[in-house]
């Protein structure tokens, strides 16, 4: 049976690759635009199914298709990627000395029977107060762009993060813990990529 992530997410492939799973990577480009008055966790779990039903079409034999998609939140609000250096830069701001979730919602599709498993995972953040000054420093780097909340936990913001109650993969993008529980209950078996 094949595993098939249904994400270009690099830092996805890497957990899944440091956890010892043999898979392939397959795109799975949706529309991400929210539905008006749907909540972060309804948001996920929805946009994880379409990229995982998106793959599964075009999937052939015994596969297990993996779609994932995750969110900050804070004050029940989504923040999404940030498209310029200012939206990072109030982004960071928002976040700076509050705690704030962050949501994943994974769908597991096995094929040829199409039998679903899904869930969403929330862990909680602590930020630190960071000054303007290191907030321009870290938008420096580039990190923050292409990252939900506009920070990476396991890179450079990592300084700013004391805390995390919960599962810390879920905050890097995909909750290996959890997923694995999944995929066994799927009849997935890979002993660290043997």
């Amino acid at each position: 049976m094949k595993l098939i992530l249904a994400s270009s997410s690099p830092r996805r492939a890497e957990i899944l690759r440091d956890a010892g799973m043999s898979f392939t990577v397959m795109s799975s480009a949706v529309d991400e635009t929210p539905i008006p008055g749907e909540s972060p966790n309804e948001y996920v779990h929805r946009l994880a199914c379409a990229k995982a039903e998106l793959v599964a079409a075009r999937s052939i034999g015994p596969t297990i298709v993996i779609g994932a998609d995750t969110v900050v939140v804070l004050d029940g609000q989504i923040i999404g990627k940030p498209r310029t250096a200012e939206d990072a830069r109030r982004t960071l701001q928002l976040l700076s000395g509050r705690t704030h979730s962050v949501v994943t919602g994974v769908t597991l599709i096995r094929l040829p029977d199409a039998e679903r498993r899904g869930f969403v995972e929330t862990t909680q953040v602590q930020f630190s107060a960071i000054s303007t000054e290191e907030i321009a420093r870290y938008l420096a780097t580039d990190e923050p762009y292409d990252k939900a909340g506009a920070y990476a936990i396991q890179g450079r913001a990592g300084r700013y993060i004391p805390r995390v109650e919960g599962c810390y993969f879920n905050v890097v993008g995909m909750p290996v813990a959890r997923l694995w529980q999944e995929l066994t209950a799927l009849g997935w078996s890979d002993e660290f990529g043997d």
